[in-house]
């Protein structure tokens, strides 16, 4: 599984026109899930996105979490994070997870992250979105279950 988190100021996403998730400060999450994550995956990378310090304190140093500062999150499914480009120019993507499972752990997290009391707004998965944001900082971290 993989998370692009960015800290933002504000982000949004549309499906055709329509505005479905927007946020102000907190977390664009890019979710994209492969052929072997589970669930146990899915709480893992949860735990440590929503006890990530990135927020700065009064000194200016990124020791607050998403909580701490009352953030939100943007929860957007993305299954070209798994794209493998090693041959050729077209991207290969047998690594993604196949649609019905990636839309069940996709829903997973986002009921999960709602039990930890903090704002969750979604994209709609498998649609085609307009993704937009104000990257604060900029501030974005690659998270990989493969690496935790």
């Amino acid at each position: 599984m993989r998370f692009v988190i960015q800290r933002t100021k504000k982000a949004d996403v549309k499906v055709k026109g329509e505005t479905v998730g927007r946020i102000g400060k907190g977390f664009l999450v890019l979710i994209g899930v492969s052929r072997e994550d589970t669930k146990e995956t899915a709480d893992r990378m949860i735990k440590k996105m929503l006890g990530l310090r990135i927020f700065e304190d009064e000194n200016g140093k990124t020791n607050l979490s998403l909580d701490s500062v009352g953030g939100s999150l943007l929860l957007v499914s993305q299954f070209t994070l798994y794209a493998n480009c090693k041959k050729g120019n077209r991207p290969s993507f047998i690594e993604a997870g196949e649609p019905e499972k990636a839309e069940r752990l996709y829903e997973y997290i986002i009921s999960e992250c709602r039990k930890s009391g903090t704002e969750v707004q979604t994209g709609r998965f498998g649609a085609e979105m307009e993704v937009s944001l104000v990257n604060d900082g900029p501030f974005t971290i690659i998270l990989d279950s493969a690496n935790l």
